[in-house]
């Protein structure tokens, strides 16, 4: 969601604890979401040939891909090792009329409102035994179902919360709901024009009322495009133009990216057998898609992470973007961001260049940061309280 109109790229939506993020895959049925979900997860969630096999929606916590997090553990060998995580939840498939009701429409979009972004996953791949619920396959017309379903849901909720409010400030019962009328209003305009709420020229007070609602189309969005495993080798699928298309149109920063279900299936089913899942990528000459995605859909949330590090423990603390050091702090404990003194802090460039703390300290790189210190991506932190 944008601040301010000097602002051009929409950012994730603020004010949501950023150690407790997620993300949820949507789309029309039987466009692979589970299977997406199993090869994310490992977990054995339904994935059969039919609408509404997913009824409930499952959550799992991906560990995020970090070589510096793996190159931390190697060089320290910790006892323990806890990465940075993601966690993705799989959402039933949606269907034309889902705002009204339709299908199991409604219990469907709220658990996309409990998610704060969404992996769109769209169909791009023809298989006469997978029926699609539309009966054919047009992934744009599926792109534009989906989006017109978050819109007509979000604008349902405007309208009934911006008559609640306007009714307040007539009666002159709140003053202090002037601002809820006019951003909301603003945010039907947006909605009623076919806009997503995230591209709107919202001020930290707009943000303010729009985080109460928590609306479907604030949530920033990647677009995942499940093709066949022929195609997917070859790198080549007619629709991926079309909706590259759409998607510049709606969404200029909108990240696409191509996958095969069925193929990230096949590599997940090697499970701990390493050696095997490298000799099929070989064979195959092509590679999963699955650390791609699961880093793309972290960073479109404007997250990154700091480290601890130590014998004992190296871990990935998840922080939204220009945090500052008393806040990170208070992602491992509370009191921490209380009692906050500073922050001992090293990059982790630094770290891999002198090869240990001491060194760095050797070479006056290992710094002493203050209370208003933004932590960058990939800062080793150590916090000195007095809790």
């Amino acid at each position: 969601m944008s601040k301010g109109k000097e602002a051009e790229k929409p950012i994730a939506l603020l004010g949501r604890a950023s150690n407790n993020v997620s993300i949820g895959i949507v789309g029309m049925p039987n466009v692979g979401k589970s299977t997406l979900f199993n090869a994310l997860s490992k977990l054995n969630v339904p994935a059969e040939n039919y609408p509404f096999c997913t009824i409930d929606p499952s959550t799992a916590k991906v560990p995020v891909p970090d070589e510096r997090f793996d190159f931390l553990c190697n060089a320290i060998k910790p006892r323990n090792q806890v990465p940075a995580v993601l966690t993705i939840t799989d959402i039933a498939g949606l269907v034309k009329g889902a705002h009204e009701g339709k299908g199991l429409g409604n219990a469907f979009l709220s658990n996309i409102q409990a998610v704060d972004a969404i992996f769109h996953v769209c169909r791009g791949f023809k298989d006469s035994e997978i029926e699609h619920v539309e009966g054919s396959v047009d992934p744009v017309r599926d792109l534009e179902i989906i989006t017109n379903e978050l819109i007509q849901k979000d604008l349902e909720r405007c309208n009934a919360r911006l008559e609640v409010v306007s009714k307040m400030v007539a009666k002159g019962h709140d003053k202090s709901k002037k601002q809820d009328v006019a951003t909301l209003t603003q945010a039907k305009e947006l909605l009623e024009a076919g806009k997503d709420i995230r591209f709107g020229a919202w001020k930290n007070d707009d943000i303010d009322v729009l985080n109460e609602q928590q609306y479907l189309t604030a949530k920033p969005v990647v677009y995942l495009v499940n093709i066949g495993n022929e195609e997917y080798a070859a790198q080549k699928n007619k629709y991926l133009g079309k909706i590259a298309e759409w998607v510049k149109g709606r969404d200029p920063y909108g990240k696409i990216i191509p996958f095969s279900a069925s193929f990230e299936s096949a590599v997940c089913a090697f499970g701990d057998d390493e050696a095997g899942r490298q000799a099929f990528l070989a064979e195959k000459k092509v590679k999963s898609m699955m650390p791609k995605i699961i880093t793309t859909g972290y960073h479109s949330l404007d997250l990154i992470h700091y480290f601890t590090a130590g014998e004992q423990e190296v871990r990935a603390w998840t922080i939204k973007k220009g945090t500052m050091a008393p806040a990170a702090a208070g992602v491992i404990h509370s009191d921490f961001m209380k009692h906050f003194i500073c922050a001992e802090q090293m990059t982790f460039d630094d770290f891999k260049q002198y090869g240990s703390e001491v060194e760095v300290k050797k070479a006056g790189k290992y710094k002493t940061q203050g209370k208003l210190y933004v932590v960058q991506d990939g800062d080793i932190l150590h916090f000195k309280h007095n809790a």
